[in-house]
C-alpha cells in the first residue's frame, strides 16, 4: 500500500469518525449522520471516505471518483467534515484494508467507523467483518433509510455476534476511547434519503 497517501489533517489523541461509501450521489442524509456523530460521539472530525467502488455492488455506470469527490465537498460544507479518497490512493476497495492502513499510519488517533443501519444489516457480508470489530469501534446510526430501524439492526447477524460488545447509547461519547470490539446504536438522524433512491429518480426524470 502507498505509505505516502495524503491524509486529511489529524493529530495524536483526536477522535475521528470514518464514514465510507460510494457517495453516488452524496445527499443530505450523509451530512445529517455526520453531524449527529460529531455531536453524540464527541468527535473532532468526520472523514468522508469516497470509495472507488463498492465490491458488493454493481459499479457499472459509477461516475468518476473525481466527480463524486467534488459533489461530496460541495455538499459537506462543514469545517469538521473532510472528504478524501484514501482507498483509491492505497489501491483497495475493501474497508478492512483501509482500517488496517489507518491504524498503522495513525496509531495514536482514535478512529470510529460510522455507518447507517442499511449497511449494518449486510455487514456480515463484508470482507473480514469480524476483524473489523476487533480493529475499530463502530457507531450504527438509524437514518430512516429502512423501515427495519433499530429492531432490524439489533437482529442483524453482526449485532447478534457482538451483542456483548454493544454499549448503551447514553455512553456513546465513551466509544472512541473504548478498546474494540465495541459498538453503539444511535437514534435521531432520521432521513428517508438514500443514494439508490436518488439515482433511480434521476434516471426516471432524465437528470
Amino acid at each position: 500500500m502507498n505509505a505516502l497517501a495524503r491524509l486529511p489533517p489529524h493529530a495524536a489523541g483526536q477522535r475521528i469518525g470514518l464514514f465510507g461509501g460510494s457517495f453516488n450521489p452524496p445527499h443530505a442524509a450523509h451530512r445529517t449522520v455526520s453531524l449527529l456523530a460529531l455531536k453524540r460521539l464527541g468527535l473532532d472530525r468526520v472523514w468522508w471516505l469516497v470509495s472507488p467502488g463498492n465490491p458488493l455492488k454493481d459499479t457499472h455506470g459509477l461516475p468518476p471518483l473525481a466527480r463524486r469527490m467534488a459533489d461530496a465537498r460541495a455538499l459537506a460544507r462543514h469545517p469538521r467534515i473532510e472528504v478524501t479518497d484514501i482507498e483509491a490512493q492505497i489501491g483497495t476497495r475493501y474497508t478492512i484494508d483501509l482500517v488496517r492502513f489507518l491504524r498503522n499510519r495513525c496509531p495514536r488517533v482514535h478512529f470510529v467507523w460510522v455507518m447507517g443501519v442499511d449497511n449494518f444489516l449486510n455487514f456480515h457480508h463484508w470482507r473480514a467483518w469480524r476483524a473489523m470489530f476487533a480493529l475499530v469501534p463502530l457507531a450504527v446510526v438509524d437514518r430512516g433509510a429502512t423501515k427495519l430501524g433499530a429492531l432490524g439492526a439489533l437482529a442483524a447477524p453482526a449485532a447478534r455476534a457482538f451483542a456483548e460488545s454493544r454499549i448503551p447509547e447514553s455512553k456513546a461519547r465513551l466509544l472512541p476511547n473504548r478498546t474494540p470490539p465495541a459498538w453503539v446504536f444511535l437514534h435521531g438522524a432520521k432521513s428517508p434519503l438514500s443514494s439508490t433512491a436518488l439515482r433511480n429518480k434521476q434516471i426516471r426524470t432524465g437528470g
